[in-house]
């Protein structure tokens, strides 16, 4: 009786290979009509693209050109500070409504701070001009009450530029927040001589500051 051979070795291999090879096809077919796989194991949708074209300027998308102030002054107090990609998005909603829905202003007509550059920090008018200075407002421009005691750490509270030389009465003040922090957060003083908006009125103080690192 004749005996009966199996498939030869190399053909074996070769169909396995093909197998192997329709297994995977079908599983990443799968995968890419889920959307991808977490390292779970489990499906999820696709992965939602922020910052294509056209997408307005947000933290999110800080380098897209789209910006339009009365998106975020039309819907009621529905966005903070964080929402913004820079402190002059931020400032440009509160010029587009003064009243201020959003409640970004941080005092005297202008907003957000502590929110990166770049900046605009002219107060917006009709909120400037309705400021009072209450009994516990630290000296500044909005306030340049002589006789009151100045408090650097004041303008130190968001660590980072958040305040310019407008901001200061007189250029003691803003010489008082450099000698505090010689690490100028706020750049008052940006040629590194230690001497911090030399242009602001008096009284000054012109004894120079040894500046530390960033």
């Amino acid at each position: 009786m004749a005996e009966v051979k199996g498939p030869s070795r190399p053909r074996a291999v070769m169909w396995a290979a093909a197998a192997l090879v329709v297994v995977a096809v079908a599983v990443a077919a799968v995968v890419f009509a889920r959307g991808g796989s977490d390292p779970g194991g489990q499906a999820r949708g696709p992965e939602r693209e922020w910052c294509t074209p056209g997408t307005p300027r947000t933290a999110l998308c800080p380098n897209n050109e789209v910006f339009d102030a009365k998106e975020y002054a039309a819907h009621g107090d529905a966005f903070e500070c964080a929402v913004f990609a820079s402190q002059a998005d931020a400032q440009a909603v509160l010029r587009t409504d003064p009243r201020d829905p959003n409640h970004l202003d941080d005092g005297g007509g202008v907003a957000c701070r502590g929110l990166p550059e770049p900046r605009d920090t002219e107060p917006v008018a009709r909120i400037a001009q309705r400021f009072t200075c209450g009994p516990d407002d630290s000296r500044s421009a909005l306030c340049p009450q002589p006789r009151r005691e100045f408090d650097a750490r004041y303008f130190l509270r968001y660590a980072n530029d958040a305040y310019d030389c407008a901001d200061f009465a007189r250029q003691a003040d803003a010489q008082a927040v450099l000698r505090f922090a010689p690490a100028d957060p706020n750049r008052l003083d940006p040629d590194g001589d230690g001497v911090a908006c030399p242009d602001l009125p008096g009284p000054k103080d012109a004894k120079p500051v040894q500046r530390a690192a960033p």
